[in-house]
């Protein structure tokens, strides 16, 4: 028998893993993403029985984890994710980590072994007692709650306070340990639900003036009224507060050009004039050019962490900086914290409602802004390339395949390495969905349980762009994707190595490991032998690639795709670009561009 969480009796008691599925369904969370196991199967039972929140069963608790993330970020709602004791809720650490630095909403629900078997040796036991390790302390880091329910009648407290902690600013992953036996025992039901709280905090940061409020609010306004030329540096916040509308409000009184930071492509229009770029090590170097014109650097919904700022430490000195954002920023400037969203609508209503004018840019744009890393060809490398038993596509050829044919409604997920790089600096976030990049961590396979996560929650086609490096680690939630028939197209640029590892190893430390170069793997066939259902191409060429991107667009069914690319091709890196500088109009012997040993290729 089905009982929907609105038909549970107000009278009497219920099992707490059922008060507390009913609780999820009230603040509207629809998907509950974990593992199994002993100590977490009664809250799965519970889920079951609600008949409104979809248990998603993954194959590694850290592709949960990102499920759960990638829901959070595409809905901006709760991400719920739930295992079970040892090495299950062990799994969880890098995930939450992950949520944890990016400051995304997570609710992790852990199961634990019986309270009466703690200190005795019990499987799997964390509970800190008798020389056993304490979880608390392990989740404490990563977390901005975590709590252990010791018993049935505390869950009503600590449930609101973890959902309250999540959602709060800074947001971030909260966790309930939950003991087996506590999940099964008998609960009183309140007078009411869980009613999360927002709560806003402000941390103070050397370097920076924070402070809410009309103080800071009249700072900023002054200070952004007495500015001819504001260059805005937008980030991920932005999205998260869904505050889009009063960034593009405040370019347009302010006249501003705008660049994003590297996890913050989708949060304004790419295609828009005012647009000048990615800022950082994967960026631009228009953003650079705009920064020593402007009078004052206004950030947005970032603190501007170094894979943002990167290049840019000369300018950003010499420029006044002002930063709204619910914390305050790594650099110094004046800071108003508080809700983003509020903070820029009272911001903008201090500003003259016209519009003005924005400055031409230092380089050309709008879709294709200038490019930081030069075109000549370096040294060649000296290690054989493995034989890819065919003809390579180049970084750039396939993300303009993918920009070709990708739905302007969909959500991109890019994960670390080259092809991520190249997909940052090169490939227009789509106009209406999330363009979403982990650097939190920056955990290579991130994008495979949150590309699922994000499609499962909205229904919308899902881009997973990721390399071969990240698909060995957590490529095989492909099968979770196949099992609740998930609308993702996973494209996977295999260069049969660990490549931007093997061009550091050449470029900085002197020399190419071969551990970081692997023998030809045809992903692809190996996929579609494992997944006869599954439409899994190897593209040949781009061409091929757009087809089977524009085939997987037109079905409502998970496709994988892989494309061999060359492991020596150099990325847009900010790090690799002394390099290639100096080896300026170096031209290579005809002999060596046709050989297998042939130097890095550069994308534009």
């Amino acid at each position: 028998m089905t009982a929907m969480a609105d038909e549970i009796p107000e009278d009497g008691g219920v099992r707490v893993v059922d008060y507390l599925a009913a609780e999820l369904t009230r603040v509207g969370v629809t998907h509950m993403f974990g593992v199994g196991g002993a100590n977490i199967e009664d809250l799965y039972d519970a889920v079951h029985r609600t008949g409104t929140i979809r248990g998603v069963v993954a194959k590694h608790e850290f592709s949960a984890v990102t499920m759960a993330d990638g829901y959070a970020r595409a809905t901006r709602r709760l991400g719920v994710v739930a295992a079970t004791s040892g090495g299950g809720a062990m799994n969880l650490v890098p995930g939450l980590a992950e949520a944890y630095a990016s400051r995304v909403p997570v609710l992790a629900l852990v199961g634990q072994p019986p309270t009466g078997q703690e200190g005795r040796g019990a499987f799997q036991e964390s509970s800190g007692k008798a020389g056993s390790f304490d979880a608390r302390e392990v989740f404490t880091p990563v977390s901005q709650f975590c709590a252990r329910v010791d018993d049935a009648d505390s869950l009503a407290e600590l449930l609101p306070r973890a959902v309250a902690a999540a959602q709060a600013d800074p947001k971030g992953p909260a966790v309930l340990l939950l003991p087996k036996d506590v999940q099964q025992a008998q609960v009183e039901l309140p007078d009411h639900g869980v009613t999360p709280t927002p709560l806003v905090q402000t941390t103070a940061v050397a370097g920076a003036t924070a402070g809410p409020g009309a103080e800071a609010r009249d700072a900023v306004s002054a200070a952004l009224r007495g500015a001819s030329r504001v260059l805005i540096i937008a980030g991920e916040e932005v999205a998260a507060a869904d505050a889009r509308g009063e960034l593009a409000e405040l370019a347009r009184r302010l006249g501003a050009w705008v660049a994003v930071t590297p996890d913050a492509k989708d949060v304004f229009d790419n295609r828009s004039p005012r647009f000048a770029g990615v800022a950082g090590v994967m960026g631009h170097a228009n953003v650079e050019g705009c920064l020593r014109r402007a009078d004052l650097c206004l950030l947005v919904g970032t603190r501007l962490p170094a894979l943002a700022s990167g290049g840019l430490d000369q300018a950003l000195a010499a420029t006044p900086v002002v930063c709204i954002n619910p914390e305050p920023p790594f650099v110094a400037g004046i800071a108003l914290g508080g809700n983003l969203r509020e903070a820029l609508r009272a911001v903008v209503g201090e500003l003259p409602s016209r519009s003005r004018p924005c400055p031409e840019h230092d380089g050309p744009v709008p879709t294709r802004v200038r490019p930081r890393v030069p075109t000549p060809v370096p040294k060649p490398l000296h290690t054989p390339v493995p034989q890819s038993g065919g003809g390579t596509v180049s970084y750039a050829e396939a993300v303009a395949a993918v920009e070709a044919a990708l739905p302007q409604d969909a959500h991109v997920f890019v994960d670390a390495g080259n092809a991520g790089a190249t997909a940052i600096h090169l490939l227009p976030a789509p106009r209406h969905g999330r363009f979403v990049v982990a650097v939190g961590m920056g955990g290579m396979g991130y994008t495979f349980g949150a590309g699922i996560g994000a499609a499962l929650a909205t229904g919308q086609r899902t881009y997973v762009l990721a390399g071969d490096g990240a698909f060995f680690m957590h490529g095989m939630e492909v099968h979770t994707a196949v099992e609740y028939a998930a609308p993702v197209t996973f494209v996977i640029f295999n260069n049969n190595a660990h490549a931007m590892c093997a061009i550091r190893d050449e470029l900085i430390q002197g020399g190419v490991r071969s551990d970081d170069l692997f023998a030809r793997t045809d992903i692809a066939a190996g996929v579609a032998a494992a997944f006869p259902a599954l439409d899994a191409t190897c593209a040949g060429d781009a061409a091929q690639l757009r087809q089977a991107l524009l085939r997987s667009n037109a079905s409502g069914a998970p496709a994988f795709i892989a494309l061999d690319c060359h492991a020596r091709e150099i990325p847009p890196f900010l790090p690799f670009l002394p390099f290639t500088e100096s080896t300026e109009g170096t031209k290579r012997p005809e002999s060596e561009e046709s050989s297998d040993e042939r130097g890095p290729v550069h994308v534009g």
